[in-house]
């Protein structure tokens, strides 16, 4: 599959039996030294001290931390939080369901009645999934739609969530002969000698709330499973796929309240308008951010999983930090808005181990803070020492089968 481009009140978790982050105590005074001078540098520059917040640990010893408790904008580290709580509130290997229903039969090709399409809020349902869909309906005979498309409940296709939209978008896909150049670029992505789908829909594209009654399940899509849709969405920054799957689990505020909570930090450190990053008041505290990472580790390793399977793992995988020259075999996540610049994650090392660590930047030259973060990191990892091969905490866990699609014929 292609890659995502880049671009309510709910009852709180219950708590961690032990705190997920440091103590604020007295840190490491060789790395809070190298931290003002991270701090003195940026300040050379034009950019505030107080407009920075940064948090270093080991395990739970504090190494070192600027603001570490200040809510700062968080930018896509919210999806850090995004992540979090929907691995609370499903499995990983969760899958959405978009189910396939017909209100006839088919007869020497033809459907007779409409397609009935009930969607499952599938964040990744894009061009390849309504093609291998096409392939299965044509193998169960249908060729020709004599009816309606009719789309009901929330039903999502290359990231539209309109439904007569994300409609339009499905019929395209399940006919080869109206393929636009981006559904062409990705059947070139399939499997080479991929059947092109030639589904003809003879009626109009409908929506409706309701399943007809007269409705019988055709077939299933099942989408990739949570783990790995994380996994797209974090590398890629995804932020429709990170508002999408936040608004499963409740909206914005449900997020946040689940994300304090298995984090072990305060409310007040997270505070959240959208499950994506995109606003400034979408804000955090360094020491959250680690939380938060810690977390979702944590959580991971109970389902023989690690942070690699849901974050990118630099010179491992590709997506927005390929082109940065970041510590190798670090698993981070970014975050950027006009002014923020954001990152944390974990920083394997010979000294420390694994060395978690969040960095916020605010009102400032994005470019610039990037350039000092990478530099702030390199030096960290030439203090403490970088490891020759990924460790086995930071490998990938899901097996390459179970990243997959599923479809089934009923």
């Amino acid at each position: 599959m292609a890659p995502p481009p880049i671009q309510s009140e709910v009852e709180a978790s219950p708590q961690p039996s032990e705190p997920l982050t440091a103590a604020i105590a007295p840190p490491d005074p060789t790395t809070e030294a190298l931290l003002e001078a991270y701090l003195n540098q940026l300040q050379s520059q034009g950019w505030a001290a107080n407009h920075q917040g940064t948090w270093i640990q080991s395990s739970q010893t504090l190494l070192g931390e600027h603001q570490g408790t200040l809510p700062l904008p968080a930018a896509s580290l919210t999806k850090v939080a995004t992540s979090l709580a929907a691995l609370a509130t499903y499995e990983p290997q969760h899958r959405f369901t978009t189910q396939v229903n017909t209100t006839g039969p088919i007869e020497h090709g033809i459907l007779q009645g409409d397609l009935v399409i009930e969607g499952g809020e599938d964040p990744f349902f894009v061009w390849e999934s309504a093609m291998t869909l096409g392939q299965s309906l044509q193998e169960k005979g249908i060729r020709t739609v004599a009816g309606n498309l009719v789309i009901v409940g929330p039903f999502y296709m290359n990231y539209e969530s309109d439904p007569q939209i994300a409609g339009d978008l499905l019929a395209q896909g399940l006919n080869h002969q109206t393929w636009s150049a981006a559904a062409e670029a990705q059947y070139q992505t399939l499997p080479p000698g991929s059947l092109r789908p030639q589904i003809q829909i003879e009626g109009a594209i409908f929506t409706s709330e309701t399943l007809p009654t007269q409705a019988q399940p055709l077939a299933r899509y099942d989408s990739l499973p949570l783990v790995e849709l994380l996994k797209r969405m974090n590398r890629y920054s995804n932020n429709w796929m990170a508002d999408s799957l936040a608004e499963t689990v409740g909206g914005a505020r449900a997020v946040a309240q689940i994300a304090a909570a298995r984090a072990g930090v305060p409310a007040a450190e997270i505070q959240l308008v959208n499950g994506s990053g995109l606003s400034e008041q979408n804000r955090m505290s360094p020491r959250a951010a680690c939380a938060l990472m810690l977390a979702l580790s944590q959580m991971l390793q109970q389902h023989d999983l690690s942070l690699a399977d849901v974050l990118a793992v630099v010179g491992e995988d590709q997506g927005i930090l390929s082109d940065r020259p970041l510590p190798r075999y670090a698993a981070l996540k970014s975050g950027t808005l006009s002014t923020v610049s954001a990152l944390a994650g974990v920083l394997p090392t010979q000294t420390h181990g694994l060395v978690w660590m969040a960095i916020l930047n605010d009102q400032g030259d994005v470019d610039v803070y990037r350039a000092r973060q990478e530099q702030l990191l390199q030096i960290f990892l030439g203090r403490w020492g970088a490891l020759s091969e990924l460790p086995s905490p930071l490998r990938p866990r899901l097996p390459a089968p179970d990243i997959q699609p599923r479809i089934s014929l009923q």
